[in-house]
């Protein structure tokens, strides 16, 4: 389990360098020493998350931020395999996209998504979701952590 203020590692799979940069800017503005791993597509991800091709010293993160519309391989399949695997079907998941549609929520929750959240268009409400994400699953749960 994590410790309340000990760093974590995190994996934001996202393709749009802009979001990306907010995403990194939000966390350093919180000047918690978490570690910020970044892939850009789907298939990046799946080598990261099982430690595949040149992520095969990639630590386990201990949350994911998962945008839904990645090259090569979906959120969706992405997220779907995390959840077949064993070893990694506890490992919370957050969606973090542009789409607010129903049937993306609906089936990102079917697939067992922890949250789904639609990326604020103004910097600063983006930097505010990722401060509220941050600050819940950083300060508030007890994540599972798999070393």
């Amino acid at each position: 389990m994590t410790i309340p203020g000990q760093p974590i590692d995190i994996l934001l799979v996202e393709d749009d360098p802009g979001d990306e940069l907010m995403t990194r800017e939000a966390f350093e503005d919180n000047k918690i020493g978490n570690t910020l791993h970044v892939v850009r597509d789907g298939q990046e991800a799946l080598d990261f998350l099982f430690q595949q091709g040149e992520h095969t010293a990639a630590p386990r993160p201990d949350l994911v931020l998962l945008d839904l519309n990645l090259p090569k391989y979906s959120g969706r399949q992405v997220l779907a395999k995390i959840r077949a695997d064993e070893n990694l079907c506890t490992m919370p998941v957050i969606i973090l996209t542009t789409s607010s549609a129903e049937d993306d929520i609906m089936s990102s929750y079917r697939l067992f998504a922890n949250a789904y959240v639609t990326k604020p268009v103004e910097l600063d409400q983006f930097v505010g979701a990722i401060n509220k994400i941050e600050d819940f699953y950083f300060h508030v749960v007890r994540l599972p952590r798999h070393r």
